[in-house]
């Protein structure tokens, strides 16, 4: 996705967390973090105090990813999402949560193939993508450049099915109308179907 990079990956293995324990239902964890050398300039390692950003970002791509787990097929076995920022360029989280569900859908194939889980534990596909208003002008998957001189930023998650599972909108420099929002979920509809495309073939592979 444009310079960002973003390395994902899923692990499963046995055991819910306690509060889980004996309901037969699995679980599904994510963890978000950039490297210190994954921005312009160097980015301090989280140190005992968590990072607020990054805890808002693995928290919305552990929510956007349990929409499409079954959780009782995936019987009592968590999955832990690791997605580790290589280059930063614009559009992380959904990089992210693009790249995350790959890597969740083919360990879960894995763990079926061996017996461990259902392959119905995945029941569907899910994407996201940035989009945005720059200088007057609908935008999709912003880059830095772009991102930084946003009127508007948006971060859209949708299903295979074409339903949103999560929008993130904000003014950063000025309001935008009904008529934009539907402009920019349009255009997000667009990438993302592109970007599920582009999820299918790899799972292929």
């Amino acid at each position: 996705m444009g310079g960002t990079r973003v390395i994902c990956t899923a692990s499963l293995a046995p055991g819910v967390p306690e509060w889980r324990v004996g309901k037969g239902l699995g679980w599904m964890t994510a963890e978000y973090g950039m490297l210190p050398a994954s921005t312009g300039g160097r980015k301090a390692r989280p140190g005992v105090k968590p990072d607020g950003r990054g805890v808002e970002i693995q928290r919305l791509i552990g929510r956007v990813l349990r929409t499409v787990i079954d959780f009782a097929a995936l019987g009592e076995n968590t999955i832990y999402l690791d997605c580790d920022v290589l280059e930063a360029d614009g559009g992380t989280r959904t990089a992210a949560i693009t790249g995350a569900y790959v890597a969740m859908a083919m360990a879960v194939a894995k763990a079926a193939a061996a017996g461990v889980c259902s392959a119905r534990a995945v029941r569907g596909a899910v994407a996201a993508v940035s989009v945005g208003i720059v200088n007057g002008k609908a935008l999709l998957d912003l880059d830095y450049t772009e991102d930084s001189a946003a009127d508007v930023d948006m971060n859209v998650a949708m299903l295979h099915n074409g339903t949103f599972v999560e929008i993130q909108a904000s003014s950063e420099k000025a309001p935008f109308t009904d008529h934009q929002l539907a402009t920019l979920l349009a255009l997000a509809r667009k990438g993302i179907k592109r970007l599920l495309a582009e999820q299918k073939n790899a799972l292929i592979r």
